[in-house]
């Protein structure tokens, strides 16, 4: 069985940005945890989340369907309409954005196809700023 810690900030001055952080594995066993953490904060009032990702140690399939389906919970269905429309630039969520992964992490992200839609940044000050 894998592990997942999931602690959570605020980013200061604003109500509805929220930081997941993430420590340990992304997988089948600990999907349902960042969904519940995700929908629990969204409930709580935030509409825009920063999931960091600088101590996920693995991520799968299940990783990737949990995020997807974050990114989803957090994305009006007006803006989802227009990612599926592939049209000009690809769509980059203003709402849903992640911070941090390492490089295996990264490459999981890139091969899935995730950048496309999901700002991905490597400094967590710069993450914050783009809010």
């Amino acid at each position: 069985m894998s592990n997942l810690t999931i602690t959570k900030s605020q980013i200061q001055g604003t109500g509805s940005v929220m930081i997941l952080h993430l420590i340990g594995q992304l997988d089948g066993s600990t999907e349902n945890q960042l969904l519940d953490q995700a929908r629990q904060v969204h409930e709580d009032g935030a509409t825009h989340l920063l999931i960091d990702l600088s101590e996920v140690t693995m991520l799968t399939s299940a990783g990737l369907r949990a995020i997807q389906n974050t990114l989803k919970l957090f994305t009006p269905q007006s803006d989802i309409d227009l990612m599926h429309q592939h049209t000009g630039e690809p769509y980059k969520s203003p709402y849903f954005k992640m911070v941090c992964p390492n490089p295996q992490i990264y490459y999981v992200l890139n091969i899935a196809g995730f950048l496309h839609n999901i700002p991905i940044y490597s400094e967590m000050d710069e993450a914050i700023g783009s809010f």
